[in-house]
């Protein structure tokens, strides 16, 4: 009586603890489960990234326009031997020291001071700055384009997977059916056996019946985790128990061929190619502006000090080796001009680079057409997918009822010696069939919308078909 009251407490704590944790889990919908992935995923957050360290180019080629400003200051010691003779600066590895050629050499030192302020602008250059900048937003073009395809690629294949995992859930479910009725067999079939109305092979049939299931079971559960696994990993979360909205397996699409809000011109791969493309040409055209000549404008001031005297040519000993003498500026020069910068072989060499570029955009342009001509055979290829889904979904009813009909049948007429246990097992395989083909039969047409989806470029008319 002790152990009855026992076994009844333990059976009632582990019922509340099953139902506990069947409300704690909470059914994710597709539309968390995208925004999930889209927040998460790292290839998401690097097209992201990239696209704003592109901006951020952006930004810094405009500032490329604006003129070189140059404060220099120096303040050095040291001797102003000066010789007659011509000498080269290896790499600017040379002094500057001015002074008297002196037939003897002298050690006197003194402090020297020069202060700068430079200015130099590239005023003119044929639109060269203006074309890079032109270069750089198209890279923001393209880099955004990048992010969008990203995402929108990201969220079919989340979708997909969520469906995948659904119908093998599903298919989990019409597997643990199909053992439990295996298992309700085999205990008719072995005390058929036992009390000899049925020959002792029936239970070995019956047995390997029994193993066949549990093995499609074990296989169906692997499935399941596998897809399990995919799906958190594109939502960038840790593996975990999914329970999913059964809508898709309930119910078919609100609207069984719907129709892309979107041009096909605006598919976010071709958005994508025609970017590069974009890219591509303003290069062939930022390059061809090497083959002219940059006007540019300079100004320089300066002011420079020394402790060596205007007359220590003619008298050596007048410097003054002080610092303070040699720091504070005592002379000022101004330079103003407009200068022409022109390699004169550069087009020659520019005009080849530019040719280069348009055959970039020229096999940019190919690929952008291959891409095209796919995108609008799926689509094509989408209508006969959603129609042939359609006729199963509507067939499979009848499927299932006739299975389960031809299933009780059998099961009646072998309990009355009227049927042999082949006759059930293949009433057994029908029905099991016949489960499967409903749960795949209603994914499937899930699975055809989203593949149009995939193809128009339209993700709504799959996540809004509800």
């Amino acid at each position: 009586m002790l152990k009855t009251s026992l076994k009844h407490c333990f059976l009632g704590f582990l019922s509340v603890l099953i139902i506990t944790k069947v409300q704690a889990q909470k059914v994710l919908s597709i539309k968390d489960a995208e925004q999930i992935a889209l927040a998460n995923y790292n290839s998401i957050k690097a097209k992201a990234n990239q696209l704003n360290a592109t901006k951020a180019l952006l930004t810094e080629t405009r500032t490329e326009q604006l003129p070189d400003v140059n404060l220099s200051a120096q303040q050095v010691y040291g001797t102003v031997n000066g010789q007659n003779g011509p000498l080269y600066g290896y790499r600017g590895f040379s002094v500057a020291s001015s002074g008297p050629a002196l037939p003897d050499q002298n050690w006197k030192a003194a402090f020297g001071s020069l202060y700068l302020a430079n200015v130099s602008w590239d005023l003119f250059s044929f639109g060269r700055a203006r074309e890079k900048v032109k270069v750089q937003r198209w890279a923001v073009s393209r880099d955004s384009a990048d992010l969008v395809q990203e995402q929108f690629q990201h969220e079919i294949r989340v979708a997909s997977t969520y469906l995948n995992l659904l119908a093998a859930q599903e298919l989990s479910k019409a597997q643990q059916d199909n053992l439990r009725r295996s298992l309700d067999l085999q205990k008719v079939i072995v005390a058929r056996v036992k009390s000899g109305l049925n020959p002792g092979v029936d239970s070995a049939q019956a047995n390997a019946e029994v193993s066949n299931a549990r093995i499609a079971l074990t296989n169906t559960q692997q499935t399941v985790a596998e897809q399990s696994a995919l799906l958190a990993q594109y939502m960038g979360i840790t593996p975990q128990e999914f329970v999913l909205d059964s809508a898709f397996v309930t119910k078919a699409p609100a609207n069984a061929d719907p129709q892309a809000q979107v041009g096909i011109e605006n598919h976010p791969l071709l958005k994508l190619y025609q970017s590069r493309i974009g890219v591509s040409d303003e290069l062939a055209r930022y390059y061809g502006t090497f083959s002219y000549p940059t006007f540019s404008f300079f100004s320089t001031f300066q002011g420079r000090g020394s402790g060596f005297k205007y007359d220590y040519a003619t008298n050596p000993a007048d410097y003054n080796a002080s610092y303070g003498s040699g720091v504070q500026p005592t002379r000022y020069n101004y330079l103003v001009g407009v200068g022409l910068i022109w390699n004169i072989t550069n087009p020659f060499r520019v005009r080849y680079q530019v040719r280069s570029q348009k055959f970039t955009s020229a096999q940019f342009k190919n690929e952008y057409d291959l891409v095209n001509q796919q995108l609008q055979n799926q689509q094509a290829l989408a209508e006969t997918r959603i129609a042939n889904a359609l006729k199963n979904y509507h067939e499979v009813p009848q499927e299932v009822k006739a299975a389960s009909d031809a299933y009780l049948q059998k099961t009646t007429l072998y309990k009355n010696g009227l049927a042999t246990i082949v006759d059930l097992t293949q009433a057994l395989y029908v029905l099991n069939r016949a489960e499967i083909d409903n749960y795949i039969a209603h994914n499937n047409v899930w699975q055809a919308v989203l593949y149009k989806a995939a193809a128009t470029g339209d993700f709504g008319i799959f996540i809004n078909n509800f």
